[in-house]
């Protein structure tokens, strides 16, 4: 069994450093995937109700005996929940969803600047945070204005911030500001779906490691500090994405990953995502 290695949220709690996400898996293929996971190694499972595939998520779960406390259970709260009154509501449907008593990490999904509810929203999350349904709170897809106003306005510091984030969409000035401040970062998109996979720096590491493109892009993420989440429905990639522990990237390899940064978007734009 693969060991995983963890990082420590600001309040205390410990994450695994690389866990499973289900974007984009429709809820009837969720449950296999989730269930291939967890027998290879995964602790750490990512999704949100915006998905679909919470339900998906839960079954597996429930079906893999695995020790509810061996788990790590994040979710999302979706756009169209934010505020007072709906956000609580949406928490208890996600609960219900995932068959849980509480989960892990609970984070608001986007910003959403033109409905400007994020600091109403957070503040509900405060509250479920208090009444223990919900391990540590955070964020997902946050800029630096958005996380500086959250402090200012809660007294708050959230846990994680979840953000696109692969070598060729770096964002390094988030990135200090997570570290100045003491917020986790963690990784979606990690692959850039993808469209780093090609690129010949990636190409020629791996050859040098001999391990696949993919597993030096999630090594790279574990050796820059992000918590980083892959997704794959296929078995074999799915360990193949866990089994990235046996080797390390040098010093120069990381140099030649760092200057493929490119500003590469393949979700949409928080600045304009409402």
């Amino acid at each position: 069994m693969t060991s995983v290695p963890n990082v420590t949220l600001n309040n205390g709690v410990v994450m695994p450093q690389l866990g499973f996400g289900v974007f984009q898996v429709p809820d009837e293929e969720t449950a296999p995937a989730v269930a291939v996971a967890l027998a290879a190694g995964y602790r750490s499972i990512d999704t949100a109700a915006v998905y679909g595939n919470e339900r998906g998520v839960g079954q597996a779960l429930s079906a893999s005996g695995l020790p509810r406390e061996d788990l790590f259970i994040t979710t999302k709260l979706w756009n169209d929940d934010q505020g007072k009154d709906k956000a609580l509501a949406a928490f208890d449907a996600s609960l219900d969803k995932l068959g849980l008593d509480y989960v892990d990490l609970y984070l608001i999904h986007w910003p959403t600047p033109a409905r400007d509810l994020y600091v109403e929203t957070y503040k509900v999350l405060e509250e479920i945070l208090a009444s223990g349904r919900t391990r540590a709170i955070g964020v997902s897809n946050f800029r630096v204005p958005d996380l500086r106003r959250l402090q200012d306005s809660t007294g708050v510091t959230p846990a994680v911030n979840q953000i696109e984030l692969h070598p060729a969409l770096q964002q390094n000035e988030l990135r200090a500001f997570h570290a100045e401040h003491g917020i986790a970062t963690e990784a979606w998109s990690p692959l850039a779906q993808g469209a780093v996979l090609k690129d010949e720096p990636i190409v020629k590491i791996a050859g040098s490691h001999g391990v696949s493109p993919a597993q030096v892009v999630l090594r790279w993420h574990l050796q820059s500090g992000n918590i980083v989440i892959p997704k794959s429905v296929t078995s074999e990639r799915i360990r193949q994405n866990l089994d990235v522990f046996g080797f390390e990237l040098s010093d120069a390899d990381m140099s030649a990953i760092a200057g493929l940064d490119r500003g590469l978007r393949t979700g949409p734009d928080p600045d304009t995502l409402n």
